[in-house]
């Protein structure tokens, strides 16, 4: 009795697993093992080390020049959507003025049948049975005959200007579907400049403040110098608009450069085409519109604005460009210099046009 007591408390002897229960067995230990490897941090993978000051600035000058080439898209969706707006303007007083004239036809036609309601028009036999003057009956008969005409008329007329006005819409409709879509693109590309500058923000932010200044003055020297420089060309604004009028072609060239020289020292604004701040080709437009002269809004379109010249062929007024996608502009002053807007942060200044990717130059007509 004593000996099954005994045997009752005894623990059951471990069998070892075989088979597939030691294959999940050892499936499960190996798991296990990583996982506390993983946690104690051995075999983890490195950080990725953070970009260099060098590599921050390349990143940020790519920003700007996208920002710029997406300033330059944006420039030229402003100027369908505002032709658009034109457009659906002009279509919708038009159909004001047919839906006016419409309704006086009708207005008119509805006061002759009116008129002849009143009058009880008989049949014309057997009103010239009952004249007593056949002459004043007939008389009265060709007045009808004519007011039967123009009753004709006017049905025509007013078939002809419904369906004018039926057309009118339709145009209408299609150049609000073009607005809709040109105010799209516009948001499109005004968001795409907003984000890549928010982003050269940030990575600036990430900087010392040594490294930012560092960045400012080799932005500064591409670009054509800084603030200072801005400055004393402001100050000597007078006599340097003097030298580069007598040099230029002629008196709508030296009135552009003279205007260019009067904008330094204002800043950069994507978008802005004066008085107060300006974009690259808002700067060149709004000092040719100086001169009197009405150029096209976006470096894309401003090149061919224009009789090409080649680089050694530049005269004071002549537009210069840059980049393979004709992205920036700046007006020619002489002397290897130009006057231009160059970026965000950077006001309008005087550049050597050797800094950046030369494109080409136009001679505006």
């Amino acid at each position: 009795m004593a000996a099954h007591r005994k045997s009752a408390h005894r623990k059951p002897k471990q069998r070892p697993f075989t088979g597939p229960a030691a294959r999940t067995a050892a499936t499960l230990a190996l798991a296990g093992a990583a996982t506390a490897t993983s946690a104690t941090g051995a075999g983890a993978a490195p950080a990725e080390p953070a970009p260099t000051a060098a590599q921050v600035r390349a990143k940020v000058d790519r920003l700007y020049h996208d920002a710029e080439v997406a300033t330059e898209k944006y420039n030229g969706a402003k100027e369908k959507e505002a032709a658009a707006t034109k457009a659906v303007d002009t279509l919708a007083d038009e159909a004001a003025r047919r839906t006016d004239r419409l309704n006086t036809a009708r207005h008119t036609l509805g006061s002759m049948a009116t008129a002849q309601y009143r009058t009880g028009a008989l049949d014309p036999a057997v009103q010239l049975a009952l004249s007593s003057d056949p002459d004043t009956y007939l008389e009265r008969a060709a007045q009808l005959d004519r007011a039967g005409d123009r009753q004709t008329s006017l049905l025509t007329g007013i078939r002809r200007q419904l369906s004018g006005i039926a057309r009118v819409k339709a145009r209408a409709d299609r150049e609000t579907e073009a607005l809709a879509a040109r105010r799209a693109e516009l948001q499109e590309h005004r968001t795409a400049i907003t984000t890549k500058l928010a982003d050269a923000r940030k990575l600036l932010a990430t900087l010392t403040a040594d490294e930012r200044a560092a960045y400012e003055r080799a932005a500064d020297a591409a670009h054509g110098g800084g603030p200072a420089q801005a400055d004393r060309s402001a100050t000597h604004t007078g006599r340097s608009t003097a030298r580069a009028s007598v040099a230029a072609p002629d008196s709508r060239a030296g009135r552009a450069v003279a205007f260019a020289h009067g904008a330094i020292g204002k800043p950069y604004v994507w978008g802005a085409t004066g008085p107060n701040a300006f974009d690259c080709s808002g700067l060149t437009q709004a000092a040719w519109q100086a001169a009197g002269v009405s150029l096209p809004r976006t470096t894309y379109t401003q090149i061919n604005a224009g009789q090409r010249v080649s680089r050694s062929e530049l005269a004071p007024g002549d537009l210069v460009f840059f980049y393979s996608g004709i992205s920036h502009v700046g007006l020619y002053i002489g002397g290897g210099q130009m006057i231009h807007a160059p970026r965000p942060g950077a006001p309008v200044r005087i550049a050597p046009i050797d800094q950046m990717p030369f494109a080409g130059a136009t001679r505006v007509a």
